[in-house]
């Protein structure tokens, strides 16, 4: 599933492309067809990210709620616009440019009321400029969950997904399986802080790279990562091989539901 800075990344490219431009709007699938007959050639007025939910809005007409879950995917494209393949759920398309959505858990037309109620149920977002750790630290602070598993709650905190969680954790030698309420507010802050500017970085440059400069393959000597996702990390999918840092072995487990990876020598608890 993508992480946050990815939907971020996706506003971003939204309003690029089709910004206060009057966009055709389809849906070759069908299972949008009512709601994008609708919206066909009014403009698309503001994009907006929380968490893993994204959001295009056509102003009186509301707001159109993306959620790729596990499968959905996105491809632009420019000119020329090729036909649409009957697997895409919702197409956007002015004369130069084309998006194409295909496969994802939610695409809804959604009014301002409903909208709200999504960032209601939200914890803060890293990427949002209005949000800060605060009410995170609230929730952490009293919690007898792993801190592990906090990171991975969307009502804690929104955005923050498999990767940026280990490597979060590796990055501040916090053990996973610490309890939130043991945790002392530096190291939050610590935490909250460098997801801000890791998930900044990866909105720019649409890739997780989590290695300090004195860890990366050039300062290293050590041939680069190998692997589909992408990006340079410490731990996240390298269980069994050396640590960067102290060469003890990667470790993984099973945490809700999802492989967690780590280092038992720097993220002693």
């Amino acid at each position: 599933m993508p992480e946050g800075h990815t939907i971020h990344r996706l506003a971003q490219d939204h309003r690029e492309r089709f910004g206060d431009r009057k966009v055709a709007v389809s849906s070759p699938q069908g299972k949008f067809a009512a709601s994008a007959a609708l919206l066909d050639g009014t403009p698309l007025t503001t994009t907006e990210a929380h968490g893993k939910h994204l959001f295009l809005g056509f102003a009186e007409h509301g707001w159109v709620h993306i959620h790729l879950g596990l499968f959905g995917k996105y491809t632009f494209g420019g000119a020329p616009v090729p036909p649409p393949t009957d697997t895409v759920r919702l197409r956007l398309a002015v004369p130069d440019a084309y998006a194409d959505l295909r496969g994802p858990t939610t695409c809804a037309l959604i009014t301002d009321a409903e909208k709200q109620a999504i960032h209601d149920r939200l914890g803060p977002d890293p990427l949002r400029a209005a949000d800060d750790g605060e009410a995170a630290w609230a929730r952490v602070s009293r919690s007898r969950t792993s801190i592990a598993a906090l990171l991975m709650d969307q009502k804690v905190i929104a955005g923050v997904g498999n990767v940026y969680r280990a490597e979060v954790l590796f990055r501040h030698n916090i053990d996973p399986y610490r309890l939130g309420r043991d945790l002392t507010r530096s190291e939050w802050d610590a935490i909250w802080s460098d997801l801000v500017a890791l998930m900044r970085e990866g909105v720019r440059h649409n890739r997780i790279d989590t290695v300090r400069p004195e860890h990366t393959p050039e300062a290293m000597g050590r041939p680069p990562r190998v692997d589909d996702h992408g990006g340079e990390v410490y731990v996240y999918r390298r269980a069994q091989q050396p640590c960067h840092i102290c060469g003890d072995g990667i470790r993984t487990a099973d945490l809700a539901a999802r492989n967690l990876f780590w280092c038992p020598t720097c993220q002693q608890r």
